[in-house]
């Protein structure tokens, strides 16, 4: 087998196994949604309303506009000692 033969069997052997792992990762993410009133203080996935700007910034324990990512079907099942979880931000 020649250098090239080789190197061409590699490319497609690696882009292969890109591919596979995209599509992978995006049925993994179409397998969760998010969840309100749910995340620890620190602990939200992204956006927790106004003084934050993504992962990490919500300030306290289950604040109601912070949501962190949860596999599909769950959040409502998922008790706080503020309530269930919501699929919508919590109003305060």
């Amino acid at each position: 087998m020649s250098m090239i033969d080789k190197t061409l069997t590699l490319t497609a052997t690696l882009a292969t196994a890109l591919t596979m792992a995209a599509a992978t990762a995006s049925h993994a993410e179409d397998a969760m949604e998010k969840c309100y009133g749910v995340a620890l203080a620190g602990q939200n996935d992204c956006a927790a309303g106004p003084g934050t700007t993504c992962a990490g910034t919500s300030t306290v324990d289950y604040q109601g506009n912070a949501w962190k990512l949860v596999p599909a079907g769950t959040c409502t099942t998922m008790e706080t000692p503020n309530g269930m979880g919501s699929l919508d931000p919590i109003e305060s």
